[in-house]
């Protein structure tokens, strides 16, 4: 299967039979991002979150009582 990054436009081919293959045949929401725009991006994040200033935002789970 031919895939295109969602970052940098690089087209490769990936294993028809694989977990994520089938994930982008079968919803169309998933995106593919090549290993080093992958790399890159966790390390940013692993940077930001090292300095101090990365915040995550989540929804506040209210606790139901029964």
């Amino acid at each position: 299967m031919k895939v295109k990054c969602v970052l940098c436009d690089k087209i490769e081919s990936i294993p028809d039979d694989a977990l994520e293959a089938k994930r982008l045949r079968n919803r169309p929401i998933h995106t593919y991002m090549c290993e080093p725009c992958h790399e890159r991006i966790s390390e940013k994040t692993n940077e930001r979150i090292a300095s101090g200033n990365f915040r995550l935002y989540r929804t506040k789970v209210n606790q139901d009582d029964f």
